[in-house]
Parts: C-alpha cells; sequence; structure tokens
C-alpha cells in the first residue's frame, strides 16, 4: 500500500466517522470525493498499462570493453486510451547501464524511442533485461508494474592493446618435410582437387580440372611449414590477486571523444586475459596459427587455426574466463604439450611466483618448442609473493620473458623484451 492511498484512506474513514456522529452532510459529501477518487484511480491504474509493450535493440551485440554501448528503446501504446506517465526501469546486470527513463503523454497507437549509451567497464555477456515498465493513476495511489524478460544479451570482450614487437620464431619443417595438414585457409601449398561443395569460394575453382572431368573442381590447400603458437593463460585461483577497484563515473563528454582511455582494474587476471587477446591478435595478423589453453573452471583447448574466425574464437573464449580453476599452469601445459608439433611457441601468461615456472618452461625447451613467459607481479597487485626471482631463473636459461607491474603500458611492457633473448 503506497503512502498517497493510506492517506486517502484515512480521510475517508475520517469522513464517515464525523458523518455518523455529527449528521453534518459535509461530511458525506467528502466521503464520496474520497471514494470516488479512489474508484477513478483505481480504473486508471488497472488501463495504464494495457497494450503498452517495450522492446531492446542494439545495432550489434558483441563490442570491447571500453567501447560505448548503444542500446534503443521503444515503447508502445496499442491501446485506445493516453498513457499519462511511464517510468521505464532496467535492470539489466550490464555496469553502469542507463537504460532507465521516465516517459510522459503517449497517446494511443502511438510510440516513442530513446537511446542508451553505456561505457563497457567489464567483460563478459550481460542479458538486455528484465525491463519493468511502472505506471498507474495521476494521483499515485494504485501504482501497475509489468515485467519483460530479456531476449538477448550482449556480449563483451576483454580489451585489447596494440603489440608492435614480439618474439615470433621462424617456422620449422619437422622432418625435412612439409606439415601435411589440410586447412581451409589459402596458402601456397595446393594439396590436391576435389569436387565443389555449396559454400565454396569461386577463386578456388581449379579450372583445368573442371575441364578436363565436365564438373566443378576446387583446389585443396595445406598449412604452411610454419610453427604453430599457443596461448597458455594460468586461471588458478590460488596464485591470481586483486585490488579494491572503482568504476569510473560517467562522463557524458566521453561519449564524443575520439579516444578514451580506459584503465584496466588492479586485477592479475583482468591483465592476463587483456595480454592473451592482445597478443592473439598480434601472431594472427602476421598469418601464424594460434592455439588456446586455459581452465576457468573447466579445462578449455581452442585448436590452434588463422583467421579472424580464429579470433572470434579466442575473444569469446577469454570473455568468460573466471579465476576459478583448480589446475596449475604445469597441469595446462601437461595436457597440451603432447599434441604441439616441434618449434611451436608456447606463451605462458600467469602470476605465479613458484618455481614450476621456470621448471616448466625449460621442460618444453627440451621437447623443442620456443617458451616465453609473461609474468604478472602479483605484488603489485596486492599479492603475497613477487615474481622477481622466478625472472632472473628464466633470464638465466634465455628464455624470452618479460614482468608485468600494476598501471604498466601493456604496449610497451609487451613490445619490449630485450632482442639478446632470441630464439636459437
Amino acid at each position: 500500500m503506497t503512502r498517497p492511498l493510506r492517506i486517502v484512506l484515512i480521510l475517508l474513514a475520517a469522513s464517515l466517522i464525523a458523518g455518523a456522529l455529527t449528521g453534518v452532510s459535509l461530511y458525506y459529501r467528502l466521503s464520496y470525493l474520497w471514494g470516488g477518487l479512489l474508484l477513478i484511480s483505481w480504473v486508471m491504474a488497472k488501463l495504464s498499462l494495457r497494450g503498452v509493450t517495450v522492446r531492446r535493440s542494439a545495432r550489434s551485440l558483441r563490442s570491447q570493453v571500453g567501447q560505448v554501448f548503444e542500446e534503443r528503446f521503444e515503447v508502445h501504446n496499442h491501446s485506445r486510451w493516453t498513457c499519462f506517465w511511464i517510468e521505464v526501469r532496467d535492470h539489466s546486470p550490464l555496469p553502469g547501464s542507463a537504460g532507465s527513463h521516465v516517459l510522459t503523454m503517449i497517446n494511443a497507437r502511438e510510440g516513442r524511442t530513446y537511446l542508451s549509451r553505456t561505457r563497457l567497464v567489464e567483460r563478459g555477456v550481460f542479458p538486455l533485461g528484465p525491463t519493468e515498465l511502472v505506471s498507474g493513476d495521476l494521483f499515485g495511489l494504485f501504482p501497475s508494474k509489468v515485467a519483460f524478460p530479456s531476449e538477448e544479451a550482449v556480449l563483451v570482450y576483454p580489451l585489447m592493446v596494440d603489440v608492435h614487437s614480439f618474439p615470433n620464431p621462424p617456422g620449422l619443417l619437422p622432418g625435412g618435410e612439409a606439415l601435411r595438414r589440410k586447412t581451409a585457409q589459402i596458402t601456397s601449398n595446393a594439396a590436391g582437387v576435389r569436387e565443389y561443395a555449396p559454400g565454396d569460394p569461386l577463386n578456388r575453382i581449379h579450372w583445368v580440372s573442371t575441364a578436363r572431368r565436365d564438373r566443378l573442381m576446387v583446389k585443396e590447400f595445406e598449412l604452411d611449414p610454419l610453427a604453430d603458437v599457443w596461448l597458455f593463460l594460468d586461471a588458478a585461483r590460488t596464485v591470481h590477486a586483486a585490488q579494491p577497484y572503482a568504476r569510473p563515473t560517467l562522463d557524458i563528454r566521453d561519449f564524443w571523444r575520439k579516444k578514451y582511455d580506459f584503465k584496466l582494474p588492479p586485477s592479475t587476471l583482468e591483465y592476463s586475459v587483456t595480454i592473451a587477446a592482445s597478443l592473439a591478435r598480434y601472431y594472427l595478423r602476421r598469418g601464424r596459427a594460434v592455439g588456446m589453453v586455459t581452465a576457468g573452471p573447466n579445462l578449455l583447448i581452442l585448436p590452434s587455426d588463422r583467421g579472424g574466425r580464429q579470433l572470434s574464437k579466442i575473444l569469446e573464449s577469454l570473455a568468460l574466463i573466471r579465476a576459478e580453476s583448480t589446475l596449475p599452469l604445469p597441469a595446462l601445459i601437461e595436457a597440451q604439450a603432447s599434441h604441439m608439433p616441434r618449434g611451436s611457441t608456447a606463451v605462458l601468461i600467469t602470476p605465479s611466483a613458484a618455481d614450476s615456472v621456470y621448471q616448466t618452461a625449460d621442460l618444453l625447451t627440451r621437447r623443442g618448442m620456443r617458451p616465453v613467459v609473461v609474468l604478472l607481479d602479483g605484488a603489485t597487485f596486492g599479492g603475497y609473493f613477487s615474481v622477481q626471482s622466478v625472472e632472473s631463473q628464466l633470464s638465466a636459461l634465455r628464455i624470452p620473458n618479460c614482468r608485468v607491474v600494476e598501471g604498466s603500458d601493456l604496449t610497451l611492457a609487451l613490445s619490449s623484451i630485450v632482442n639478446r633473448l632470441q630464439f636459437g
């Protein structure tokens, strides 16, 4: 029961009691007034949201941390009655969602639209809703509510930074032979021809074989003899650290700025995810086949592949990573190392300060792999252990590595691995 309704009920009861005790007609007239007000308000509340719907839509349901997510709200009044006021309440878990709005005087068979802009500050999947419409009578005696469940969700990719240089070892020819592995990518190594299948691009048609066999034939390709790149992201809950973080406040001027300087939260997991996404884009742009292994909480293995589709798969997986794994870094590597061909590059991303980090990197080297280690110094993120000793051991073993501290410029940190630690 709302406060205005309680007041009107008290006035109605007082008028009835006063009329019964005094017999004055004025009190009876006031009783009719309050009773009529209650009846009219109740009817208005019942009709206020009848035939009113709300629809939410977005230009794209995939975006990236730091970008502005624009959403369109459409409120339609399909009834024959004018809706005097409607409050749209946005209950989406998207951080900073600003879809709540108040609309007035929506005539019959009419609609209203408005835009909502939200600065994305957290990766993950966020449903666009539920959305609640609140209305009622003009006096606020009988509020009316209608809830609409969420129908779509926005996937927020992690932040990516530009990497100008990073250890990029040349490919190997294991046993002096090319890699006999079929691929959907067009390479310089043609493996043969096969019959055309719906969906094959026309530029892969082999016209000589087509003329000879009197049916469409397309070329098949093999992977170039380039070493694969594997990203190992340590998501064990026992090694990550984070500090309290206040989300940036909304500044309307940021929406029109050409460049928005977004700062990562002081969390080793967020830095690790951004590093993995940035390195995946760096290698894929250079034509390398990239795979990823992580756990959070289940083991996730993305087979190595090339192209923009592989980057989308990696970003989707990284958007959902949480530090909930019980698998340490050596277990992650052991799960995949036996399936990696010799000469593959293994990028280890971890905040662990355990000796097993450089021991595992040394083991990969002995197996013919090319390890690169990105260490996040947990002591600068509010943790208890520093990775400086691990960094020294890796440098002694001539394994390329870099140490990232809280507040580091990731572009500079990842691009400044010393050149003297070359693959040999």
